[in-house]
């Protein structure tokens, strides 16, 4: 295993209707599943969770990828989450489209700086060949 630069923790009790809590303290949330009304505004659940991490690591990876590029840049990433239904094994998996906004460049160079990223992003390096990710990209 390579050298470790960082490590935390979080653990969940009870599944999709239970609860998550970070080693910190900082996270420290109830967990619902959907329902046909969408989220419900009391809890969160683990694809809201995945989003929001995924979202700033890769939004992290861009801003370096601009830096190393001299590219004074303002960008904005939502990391859209969806579970899906597996045909193969009539379960679930996960898709995500990255929808990356990035000011200050033009639509070329956001693409350019957008697939860096991608390949930078120890999330995108986590999910290649396991799930679905596209990349949405805008300037302006």
């Amino acid at each position: 295993m390579a050298d470790k630069v960082f490590s935390t923790k979080a653990s969940a009790v009870g599944g999709r209707e239970g609860h998550v809590k970070s080693d910190s303290g900082v996270i420290d949330l109830d967990l619902k599943m959907p329902d046909q009304n969408g989220i419900p505004d009391d809890a969160t659940n683990p694809e809201q969770l995945f989003a929001a991490g995924y979202s700033a690591c890769y939004d992290g990876a861009l801003n370096l990828m601009a830096q190393k590029a001299k590219k004074d840049i303002e960008s904005e990433t939502t990391a859209e989450v969806s579970l899906n239904k597996d045909p193969e094994d009539n379960g679930f998996k996960v898709g995500v489209t990255l929808h990356v906004h990035i000011k200050g460049v033009s639509k070329e160079e956001a693409e350019e700086l957008a697939h860096k990223a991608h390949d930078f992003c120890p999330y995108s390096k986590a999910t290649r060949g396991n799930i679905d990710v596209d990349l949405n990209v805008s300037a302006g």
